[in-house]
Protein backbone atom coordinates (compact mmCIF):
# COMPACT_ATOMS: atom_id res chain seq x y z
CA UNK A 1 0.00 0.00 0.00
CA UNK A 2 1.33 3.43 -0.93
CA UNK A 3 1.90 5.47 2.23
CA UNK A 4 4.73 7.04 4.19
CA UNK A 5 5.41 3.92 6.25
CA UNK A 6 6.19 1.86 3.13
CA UNK A 7 8.31 4.37 1.20
CA UNK A 8 11.63 2.70 1.97
CA UNK A 9 10.39 -0.57 0.53
CA UNK A 10 8.73 1.08 -2.47
CA UNK A 11 11.93 3.00 -3.27
CA UNK A 12 13.64 -0.31 -4.10
CA UNK A 13 11.31 -0.57 -7.11
CA UNK A 14 10.58 2.97 -8.35
CA UNK A 15 11.76 6.50 -7.48
CA UNK A 16 10.20 8.02 -4.35
CA UNK A 17 10.57 11.52 -2.84
CA UNK A 18 14.11 12.16 -1.61
CA UNK A 19 13.21 15.44 0.12
CA UNK A 20 11.93 15.61 3.69
CA UNK A 21 8.16 15.74 3.26
CA UNK A 22 7.70 16.36 6.99
CA UNK A 23 9.49 19.70 6.66
CA UNK A 24 7.08 20.99 3.97
CA UNK A 25 4.69 23.82 4.78
CA UNK A 26 1.58 24.60 2.74
CA UNK A 27 2.47 27.53 0.49
CA UNK A 28 0.03 26.70 -2.29
CA UNK A 29 -3.61 25.80 -1.93
CA UNK A 30 -4.96 24.09 -5.04
CA UNK A 31 -8.67 23.83 -5.87
CA UNK A 32 -9.61 20.96 -8.17
CA UNK A 33 -7.21 18.06 -7.61
CA UNK A 34 -7.79 16.06 -10.77
CA UNK A 35 -5.42 14.08 -12.93
CA UNK A 36 -4.14 17.14 -14.75
CA UNK A 37 -3.09 19.01 -11.62
CA UNK A 38 -1.29 15.92 -10.35
CA UNK A 39 0.51 15.38 -13.68
CA UNK A 40 1.40 19.04 -14.12
CA UNK A 41 1.59 21.65 -11.33
CA UNK A 42 2.08 19.12 -8.52
CA UNK A 43 4.71 17.35 -10.66
CA UNK A 44 6.64 20.58 -11.31
CA UNK A 45 6.45 21.37 -7.59
CA UNK A 46 7.79 17.90 -6.77
CA UNK A 47 10.68 18.42 -9.22
CA UNK A 48 11.55 21.72 -7.53
CA UNK A 49 11.47 20.11 -4.09
CA UNK A 50 13.76 17.35 -5.37
CA UNK A 51 16.18 19.89 -6.86
CA UNK A 52 16.59 22.18 -3.85
CA UNK A 53 15.10 23.24 -0.55
CA UNK A 54 11.61 24.47 -1.42
CA UNK A 55 10.01 23.52 1.87
CA UNK A 56 7.67 26.54 1.92
CA UNK A 57 5.87 25.32 -1.22
CA UNK A 58 3.95 22.23 -0.14
CA UNK A 59 0.49 21.86 -1.68
CA UNK A 60 -2.83 21.50 0.11
CA UNK A 61 -5.50 20.11 -2.19
CA UNK A 62 -9.02 21.48 -1.91
CA UNK A 63 -12.32 19.88 -2.93
CA UNK A 64 -15.40 22.09 -3.03
CA UNK A 65 -17.86 19.47 -4.31
CA UNK A 66 -19.25 16.31 -2.81
CA UNK A 67 -17.74 14.45 -5.76
CA UNK A 68 -14.26 15.30 -4.42
CA UNK A 69 -14.76 13.01 -1.44
CA UNK A 70 -13.19 10.00 -3.22
CA UNK A 71 -9.90 11.65 -4.16
CA UNK A 72 -9.75 13.22 -0.68
CA UNK A 73 -10.16 9.84 1.03
CA UNK A 74 -7.60 8.11 -1.17
CA UNK A 75 -4.96 10.81 -0.84
CA UNK A 76 -5.49 10.95 2.92
CA UNK A 77 -4.85 7.19 3.11
CA UNK A 78 -1.77 7.59 0.91
CA UNK A 79 -0.42 10.61 2.84
CA UNK A 80 -0.98 12.79 -0.23
CA UNK A 81 1.22 10.63 -2.45
CA UNK A 82 0.40 8.98 -5.78
CA UNK A 83 2.19 7.35 -8.67
CA UNK A 84 2.77 9.26 -11.90
CA UNK A 85 2.93 6.84 -14.84
CA UNK A 86 4.56 8.45 -17.90
CA UNK A 87 3.85 6.52 -21.10
CA UNK A 88 6.25 7.08 -24.00
CA UNK A 89 5.32 6.53 -27.67
CA UNK A 90 7.91 3.74 -27.97
CA UNK A 91 6.20 1.73 -25.20
CA UNK A 92 8.59 2.68 -22.42
CA UNK A 93 6.91 3.47 -19.11
CA UNK A 94 8.46 5.59 -16.35
CA UNK A 95 6.79 5.56 -12.93
CA UNK A 96 7.59 7.62 -9.85
CA UNK A 97 5.98 8.58 -6.56
CA UNK A 98 5.04 12.28 -6.31
CA UNK A 99 5.22 13.86 -2.87
CA UNK A 100 4.38 17.55 -3.23
CA UNK A 101 0.77 17.30 -1.95
CA UNK A 102 0.87 17.18 1.84
CA UNK A 103 -2.76 17.81 2.80
CA UNK A 104 -6.30 17.79 1.40
CA UNK A 105 -9.35 19.57 2.77
CA UNK A 106 -13.02 19.41 1.76
CA UNK A 107 -15.16 22.52 1.76
CA UNK A 108 -18.63 21.42 0.70
CA UNK A 109 -19.86 20.74 4.24
CA UNK A 110 -17.10 22.42 6.31
CA UNK A 111 -16.30 25.66 4.48
CA UNK A 112 -14.47 27.21 7.45
CA UNK A 113 -11.71 24.60 7.14
CA UNK A 114 -10.95 25.70 3.58
CA UNK A 115 -11.32 29.41 4.30
CA UNK A 116 -8.88 29.09 7.20
CA UNK A 117 -6.35 27.26 5.02
CA UNK A 118 -6.55 29.91 2.29
CA UNK A 119 -6.24 32.63 4.91
CA UNK A 120 -3.28 30.99 6.70
CA UNK A 121 -0.15 33.20 6.81
CA UNK A 122 1.90 30.52 5.00
CA UNK A 123 -0.47 30.41 2.01
CA UNK A 124 0.94 32.55 -0.81
CA UNK A 125 -0.85 31.12 -3.86
CA UNK A 126 -4.34 29.75 -4.47
CA UNK A 127 -4.27 27.88 -7.76
CA UNK A 128 -7.18 26.53 -9.78
CA UNK A 129 -8.06 23.72 -12.15
CA UNK A 130 -11.84 24.00 -11.93
CA UNK A 131 -12.56 23.39 -15.67
CA UNK A 132 -14.02 25.95 -18.05
CA UNK A 133 -17.48 25.55 -16.51
CA UNK A 134 -16.24 26.40 -13.02
CA UNK A 135 -15.71 30.06 -13.93
CA UNK A 136 -19.49 30.63 -14.08
CA UNK A 137 -19.67 32.85 -17.14
CA UNK A 138 -21.81 32.83 -20.25
CA UNK A 139 -19.51 31.39 -22.97
CA UNK A 140 -20.97 33.64 -25.70
CA UNK A 141 -21.10 36.96 -23.83
CA UNK A 142 -18.40 36.36 -21.22
CA UNK A 143 -20.70 37.81 -18.56
CA UNK A 144 -20.88 36.46 -15.02
CA UNK A 145 -23.93 34.26 -14.33
CA UNK A 146 -25.71 35.73 -11.32
CA UNK A 147 -28.65 33.36 -11.85
CA UNK A 148 -26.62 30.45 -10.47
CA UNK A 149 -28.38 29.36 -7.27
CA UNK A 150 -25.09 28.87 -5.41
CA UNK A 151 -23.99 32.40 -6.34
CA UNK A 152 -27.30 33.79 -5.08
CA UNK A 153 -26.79 31.89 -1.83
CA UNK A 154 -23.26 33.29 -1.40
CA UNK A 155 -24.37 36.87 -1.93
CA UNK A 156 -26.85 36.45 0.91
CA UNK A 157 -24.60 34.26 3.10
CA UNK A 158 -20.95 35.29 2.58
CA UNK A 159 -19.76 33.08 5.43
CA UNK A 160 -21.26 29.95 3.85
CA UNK A 161 -19.59 29.78 0.42
CA UNK A 162 -20.42 27.21 -2.25
CA UNK A 163 -18.38 28.26 -5.30
CA UNK A 164 -14.77 29.29 -5.79
CA UNK A 165 -15.83 32.95 -5.70
CA UNK A 166 -17.43 32.68 -2.28
CA UNK A 167 -14.38 30.90 -0.87
CA UNK A 168 -11.90 33.35 -2.37
CA UNK A 169 -13.73 36.45 -1.13
CA UNK A 170 -14.19 34.98 2.35
CA UNK A 171 -10.49 34.07 2.59
CA UNK A 172 -9.25 37.39 1.17
CA UNK A 173 -11.49 39.28 3.59
CA UNK A 174 -10.11 37.30 6.51
CA UNK A 175 -6.51 37.98 5.44
CA UNK A 176 -7.28 41.67 5.03
CA UNK A 177 -8.76 41.88 8.54
CA UNK A 178 -5.70 40.09 9.95
CA UNK A 179 -3.31 42.40 8.10
CA UNK A 180 -1.83 39.58 5.98
CA UNK A 181 -0.65 40.19 2.40
CA UNK A 182 -2.95 39.02 -0.36
CA UNK A 183 -2.30 35.67 -2.01
CA UNK A 184 -1.98 35.21 -5.77
CA UNK A 185 -4.90 33.57 -7.63
CA UNK A 186 -3.26 31.37 -10.28
CA UNK A 187 -5.55 29.79 -12.87
CA UNK A 188 -4.18 26.67 -14.57
CA UNK A 189 -7.29 26.05 -16.69
CA UNK A 190 -7.56 25.85 -20.46
CA UNK A 191 -9.16 29.25 -20.89
CA UNK A 192 -7.56 31.94 -22.98
CA UNK A 193 -6.38 34.77 -20.69
CA UNK A 194 -7.25 32.52 -17.74
CA UNK A 195 -5.85 34.92 -15.15
CA UNK A 196 -7.74 37.86 -16.65
CA UNK A 197 -10.95 35.81 -16.68
CA UNK A 198 -10.48 34.74 -13.05
CA UNK A 199 -9.89 38.37 -12.08
CA UNK A 200 -12.87 39.73 -13.97
CA UNK A 201 -15.26 37.08 -12.63
CA UNK A 202 -14.05 37.43 -9.03
CA UNK A 203 -14.29 41.22 -9.14
CA UNK A 204 -17.76 41.10 -10.68
CA UNK A 205 -18.90 38.80 -7.88
CA UNK A 206 -17.11 40.74 -5.15
CA UNK A 207 -18.60 44.08 -6.22
CA UNK A 208 -22.08 42.64 -5.64
CA UNK A 209 -21.11 41.12 -2.31
CA UNK A 210 -18.78 43.77 -0.80
CA UNK A 211 -17.61 46.80 -2.82
CA UNK A 212 -14.87 47.73 -0.38
CA UNK A 213 -13.42 44.21 -0.59
CA UNK A 214 -13.64 44.32 -4.39
CA UNK A 215 -11.53 47.48 -4.43
CA UNK A 216 -8.95 45.77 -2.21
CA UNK A 217 -8.86 42.70 -4.50
CA UNK A 218 -8.37 44.86 -7.58
CA UNK A 219 -5.44 46.64 -5.96
CA UNK A 220 -3.70 43.84 -4.07
CA UNK A 221 -4.42 40.43 -5.66
CA UNK A 222 -2.41 39.23 -8.68
CA UNK A 223 -3.94 36.97 -11.33
CA UNK A 224 -1.14 35.75 -13.62
CA UNK A 225 -2.16 34.33 -16.98
CA UNK A 226 -0.70 30.93 -17.72
CA UNK A 227 -0.56 28.35 -20.48
CA UNK A 228 -0.48 24.73 -19.34
CA UNK A 229 -0.04 21.59 -21.42
CA UNK A 230 0.17 17.87 -20.77
CA UNK A 231 -2.17 15.21 -22.09
CA UNK A 232 -3.54 13.35 -19.07
CA UNK A 233 -6.08 10.60 -19.78
CA UNK A 234 -8.53 9.30 -17.19
CA UNK A 235 -6.94 6.69 -14.93
CA UNK A 236 -8.15 3.18 -15.73
CA UNK A 237 -8.29 -0.03 -13.72
CA UNK A 238 -5.58 -1.33 -16.06
CA UNK A 239 -3.25 1.43 -14.79
CA UNK A 240 -3.93 0.44 -11.19
CA UNK A 241 -3.39 -3.23 -12.07
CA UNK A 242 -0.13 -2.41 -13.88
CA UNK A 243 1.44 -1.00 -10.72
CA UNK A 244 0.29 -3.93 -8.61
CA UNK A 245 1.39 -6.57 -11.12
CA UNK A 246 4.71 -4.91 -11.97
CA UNK A 247 5.83 -3.55 -8.61
CA UNK A 248 3.46 -5.07 -6.06
CA UNK A 249 2.39 -1.47 -5.38
CA UNK A 250 -1.18 -0.72 -4.41
CA UNK A 251 -2.05 2.84 -5.43
CA UNK A 252 -5.79 3.46 -5.53
CA UNK A 253 -5.59 6.46 -7.88
CA UNK A 254 -2.40 6.83 -9.91
CA UNK A 255 -2.15 9.30 -12.81
CA UNK A 256 -1.05 8.53 -16.36
CA UNK A 257 0.31 11.09 -18.81
CA UNK A 258 2.46 11.67 -21.86
CA UNK A 259 6.14 12.67 -21.55
CA UNK A 260 5.55 16.15 -23.02
CA UNK A 261 4.96 18.93 -20.48
CA UNK A 262 4.86 22.73 -20.78
CA UNK A 263 3.99 25.66 -18.53
CA UNK A 264 4.30 29.32 -19.53
CA UNK A 265 3.37 31.83 -16.80
CA UNK A 266 3.13 35.60 -16.63
CA UNK A 267 5.55 36.69 -13.90
CA UNK A 268 2.96 38.55 -11.83
CA UNK A 269 2.61 37.39 -8.21
CA UNK A 270 1.30 39.17 -5.11
CA UNK A 271 3.27 37.42 -2.41
CA UNK A 272 6.23 35.46 -3.79
CA UNK A 273 6.35 32.36 -5.96
CA UNK A 274 8.29 29.09 -6.35
CA UNK A 275 11.39 29.23 -8.52
CA UNK A 276 9.76 27.05 -11.14
CA UNK A 277 12.12 28.32 -13.81
CA UNK A 278 14.70 25.98 -12.27
CA UNK A 279 12.63 22.99 -13.43
CA UNK A 280 11.73 24.16 -16.93
CA UNK A 281 8.78 26.52 -16.45
CA UNK A 282 8.93 29.59 -18.69
CA UNK A 283 8.14 32.98 -17.12
CA UNK A 284 7.23 35.66 -19.68
CA UNK A 285 5.80 39.20 -19.64
CA UNK A 286 2.85 38.23 -21.86
CA UNK A 287 1.42 34.70 -22.10
CA UNK A 288 -1.46 35.50 -24.44
CA UNK A 289 0.13 34.55 -27.79
CA UNK A 290 1.24 31.20 -26.32
CA UNK A 291 -2.19 30.56 -24.80
CA UNK A 292 -3.88 31.24 -28.10
CA UNK A 293 -1.50 28.94 -29.97
CA UNK A 294 -2.15 26.08 -27.59
CA UNK A 295 -5.92 26.54 -27.37
CA UNK A 296 -6.47 26.96 -31.11
CA UNK A 297 -4.13 24.14 -32.14
CA UNK A 298 -3.97 21.53 -29.37
CA UNK A 299 -7.34 21.97 -27.67
CA UNK A 300 -9.31 22.71 -30.83
CA UNK A 301 -7.41 19.93 -32.63
CA UNK A 302 -8.41 17.51 -29.88
CA UNK A 303 -12.06 18.50 -30.35
CA UNK A 304 -11.82 18.10 -34.13
CA UNK A 305 -10.62 14.53 -33.66
CA UNK A 306 -12.95 13.86 -30.73
CA UNK A 307 -16.29 14.96 -32.23
CA UNK A 308 -15.63 13.54 -35.70
CA UNK A 309 -14.08 10.42 -34.18
CA UNK A 310 -17.12 9.88 -31.97
CA UNK A 311 -19.47 9.94 -34.98
CA UNK A 312 -17.21 7.59 -36.93
CA UNK A 313 -16.82 5.20 -33.99
CA UNK A 314 -13.14 5.62 -33.12
CA UNK A 315 -12.80 4.93 -29.35
CA UNK A 316 -9.57 6.85 -28.69
CA UNK A 317 -7.59 9.80 -30.02
CA UNK A 318 -4.68 7.59 -31.07
CA UNK A 319 -7.16 5.43 -33.02
CA UNK A 320 -8.18 8.58 -34.90
CA UNK A 321 -4.50 9.22 -35.64
CA UNK A 322 -4.10 5.70 -37.05
CA UNK A 323 -6.66 6.72 -39.68
CA UNK A 324 -4.93 8.60 -42.52
CA UNK A 325 -8.03 10.61 -43.39
CA UNK A 326 -8.31 11.94 -39.83
CA UNK A 327 -4.61 12.88 -39.83
CA UNK A 328 -4.98 14.74 -43.14
CA UNK A 329 -8.14 16.50 -41.96
CA UNK A 330 -6.59 17.55 -38.64
CA UNK A 331 -3.53 19.00 -40.38
CA UNK A 332 -5.71 20.86 -42.89
CA UNK A 333 -7.68 22.40 -40.03
CA UNK A 334 -4.50 23.42 -38.21
CA UNK A 335 -2.77 24.81 -41.32
CA UNK A 336 -5.69 26.52 -43.08
CA UNK A 337 -7.95 27.67 -40.24
CA UNK A 338 -6.07 27.79 -36.93
CA UNK A 339 -2.61 29.00 -37.94
CA UNK A 340 -3.67 32.10 -39.95
CA UNK A 341 -5.43 33.68 -36.96
CA UNK A 342 -2.61 33.21 -34.43
CA UNK A 343 -0.62 36.14 -33.06
CA UNK A 344 3.10 36.71 -33.56
CA UNK A 345 5.01 34.08 -31.56
CA UNK A 346 8.60 34.71 -30.53
CA UNK A 347 10.81 31.63 -30.50
CA UNK A 348 8.15 29.21 -31.75
CA UNK A 349 8.46 27.12 -34.91
CA UNK A 350 4.79 26.55 -35.69
CA UNK A 351 5.43 23.80 -38.20
CA UNK A 352 7.50 21.89 -35.64
CA UNK A 353 4.85 22.56 -32.96
CA UNK A 354 2.08 21.13 -35.17
CA UNK A 355 4.26 18.13 -36.02
CA UNK A 356 4.75 17.52 -32.29
CA UNK A 357 1.00 17.69 -31.69
CA UNK A 358 0.42 14.99 -34.27
CA UNK A 359 3.06 12.81 -32.60
CA UNK A 360 1.51 13.37 -29.19
CA UNK A 361 -2.05 12.64 -30.36
CA UNK A 362 -0.78 9.45 -32.01
CA UNK A 363 0.96 8.10 -28.86
CA UNK A 364 -0.39 4.50 -28.80
CA UNK A 365 0.23 4.11 -25.09
CA UNK A 366 -1.85 7.08 -23.96
CA UNK A 367 -5.19 5.89 -25.41
CA UNK A 368 -7.01 9.07 -24.49
CA UNK A 369 -10.70 8.28 -24.86
CA UNK A 370 -12.79 10.21 -27.36
CA UNK A 371 -15.51 10.49 -24.70
CA UNK A 372 -13.12 12.37 -22.36
CA UNK A 373 -12.10 14.78 -25.09
CA UNK A 374 -15.76 15.40 -26.00
CA UNK A 375 -16.86 15.85 -22.38
CA UNK A 376 -18.18 19.33 -21.51
CA UNK A 377 -17.92 20.42 -25.14
CA UNK A 378 -20.38 23.23 -24.41
CA UNK A 379 -17.75 24.82 -22.16
CA UNK A 380 -14.82 24.11 -24.50
CA UNK A 381 -15.91 24.68 -28.08
CA UNK A 382 -16.88 28.37 -27.75
CA UNK A 383 -13.31 29.14 -26.65
CA UNK A 384 -11.38 26.67 -28.80
CA UNK A 385 -13.29 26.22 -32.05
CA UNK A 386 -16.19 28.66 -32.40
CA UNK A 387 -13.79 31.54 -31.73
CA UNK A 388 -11.65 30.30 -34.62
CA UNK A 389 -14.68 30.31 -36.93
CA UNK A 390 -15.54 33.86 -35.83
CA UNK A 391 -11.97 35.05 -36.43
CA UNK A 392 -11.89 33.51 -39.90
CA UNK A 393 -15.25 35.01 -40.78
CA UNK A 394 -13.85 38.42 -39.86
CA UNK A 395 -10.72 37.79 -41.95
CA UNK A 396 -12.38 36.08 -44.93
CA UNK A 397 -10.53 32.87 -44.02
CA UNK A 398 -11.52 29.22 -44.41
CA UNK A 399 -14.22 27.90 -42.03
CA UNK A 400 -15.26 24.61 -43.65
CA UNK A 401 -13.19 22.23 -41.51
CA UNK A 402 -14.35 23.68 -38.18
CA UNK A 403 -17.95 24.04 -39.42
CA UNK A 404 -18.16 20.30 -40.13
CA UNK A 405 -17.18 19.69 -36.49
CA UNK A 406 -20.06 21.93 -35.33
CA UNK A 407 -22.48 20.08 -37.61
CA UNK A 408 -21.20 16.76 -36.25
CA UNK A 409 -21.61 18.08 -32.70
CA UNK A 410 -25.26 18.76 -33.47
CA UNK A 411 -25.83 15.19 -34.70
CA UNK A 412 -23.85 13.85 -31.71
CA UNK A 413 -25.98 15.89 -29.28
CA UNK A 414 -29.24 14.87 -30.93
CA UNK A 415 -28.78 11.18 -31.70
CA UNK A 416 -26.14 10.11 -29.18
CA UNK A 417 -25.00 7.35 -31.55
CA UNK A 418 -22.17 6.80 -34.01
CA UNK A 419 -22.64 5.98 -37.71
CA UNK A 420 -23.05 2.29 -36.84
CA UNK A 421 -25.81 2.93 -34.31
CA UNK A 422 -23.66 2.36 -31.23
CA UNK A 423 -24.48 4.65 -28.30
CA UNK A 424 -22.06 7.46 -27.41
CA UNK A 425 -21.40 8.39 -23.77
CA UNK A 426 -22.19 12.12 -23.63
CA UNK A 427 -20.89 14.04 -20.60
CA UNK A 428 -21.97 17.67 -20.61
CA UNK A 429 -23.61 19.99 -18.09
CA UNK A 430 -25.76 21.34 -20.96
CA UNK A 431 -26.63 17.90 -22.34
CA UNK A 432 -30.41 18.33 -22.11
CA UNK A 433 -30.36 21.81 -23.67
CA UNK A 434 -28.03 20.66 -26.45
CA UNK A 435 -30.25 17.68 -27.22
CA UNK A 436 -33.41 19.78 -27.23
CA UNK A 437 -31.93 22.28 -29.70
CA UNK A 438 -30.35 19.63 -31.91
CA UNK A 439 -33.55 17.55 -32.05
CA UNK A 440 -35.26 20.32 -34.04
CA UNK A 441 -32.65 20.17 -36.82
CA UNK A 442 -34.66 18.14 -39.33
CA UNK A 443 -37.46 20.74 -39.32
CA UNK A 444 -35.09 23.71 -38.86
CA UNK A 445 -31.51 23.07 -40.07
CA UNK A 446 -30.23 26.05 -38.06
CA UNK A 447 -31.96 25.15 -34.77
CA UNK A 448 -28.76 24.02 -33.03
CA UNK A 449 -26.82 27.21 -33.73
CA UNK A 450 -29.65 29.42 -32.51
CA UNK A 451 -28.27 28.89 -28.99
CA UNK A 452 -26.86 32.36 -28.52
CA UNK A 453 -25.11 31.48 -25.25
CA UNK A 454 -22.84 29.13 -27.23
CA UNK A 455 -22.71 30.52 -30.75
CA UNK A 456 -23.12 34.25 -30.21
CA UNK A 457 -24.15 35.93 -33.47
CA UNK A 458 -23.09 33.13 -35.84
CA UNK A 459 -26.76 32.69 -36.81
CA UNK A 460 -26.47 36.08 -38.57
CA UNK A 461 -23.35 35.11 -40.56
CA UNK A 462 -24.64 34.08 -44.00
CA UNK A 463 -21.41 32.33 -45.08
CA UNK A 464 -21.37 30.21 -41.94
CA UNK A 465 -25.09 29.35 -41.97
CA UNK A 466 -24.92 28.36 -45.65
CA UNK A 467 -22.03 25.94 -45.11
CA UNK A 468 -23.37 24.66 -41.79
CA UNK A 469 -26.90 24.06 -43.13
CA UNK A 470 -25.55 22.07 -46.05
CA UNK A 471 -23.24 19.94 -43.87
CA UNK A 472 -25.72 19.23 -41.08
CA UNK A 473 -28.38 18.08 -43.53
CA UNK A 474 -25.88 15.77 -45.21
CA UNK A 475 -24.89 14.24 -41.85
CA UNK A 476 -28.52 13.58 -40.96
CA UNK A 477 -29.05 11.99 -44.38
CA UNK A 478 -25.94 9.81 -44.04
CA UNK A 479 -23.84 9.90 -40.81
CA UNK A 480 -20.81 8.36 -42.53
CA UNK A 481 -18.63 11.30 -41.49
CA UNK A 482 -15.70 10.20 -43.63
CA UNK A 483 -17.62 10.89 -46.85
CA UNK A 484 -17.99 14.53 -45.83
CA UNK A 485 -14.38 14.76 -44.64
CA UNK A 486 -13.23 13.59 -48.08
CA UNK A 487 -15.49 16.08 -49.87
CA UNK A 488 -14.02 19.00 -47.94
Amino acid sequence: MLNSNNLAEISKQIPTPTFDRKSLKVGMVHVGVGGFHRAHQAFYTHLLQEKENASEWGICGIGLREGDQKIHDILQKQNGMYTLIIKHPDGRIDSQIIGSIIDFKLGYDTPDVVIDQMAHPDTKIVSLTITEGGYNFNPATGEFDFENADIQHELQHPNDPKTIYGFLTAAIKKRKVQGLPAFTVMSCDNIQHNGDVAKEMLLTFAKKQNEELAAYIEKEVSFPNSMVDRITPVTTQADINYLENTYGLKDEWPVTCEPFIQWVIEDNFSNGRPEFEKVGVQFVPDVKPYEKMKLRLLNAGHSVLGILGAIHGHPTINACMEDDLFVTYLRAFMDEEATPILDQLEGIDLTAYKDSLQERFANPNIKDSVSRICSESSAKLPKFLIATIQDNLANAGSIKFATLVIAAWCYYSDKGIDKNGNSIAIIDAMQDQLHQAASKTQSDPLAFIRQESLFGNLINEERFTRIYSDLVQKIYADPDIKKLMIQL
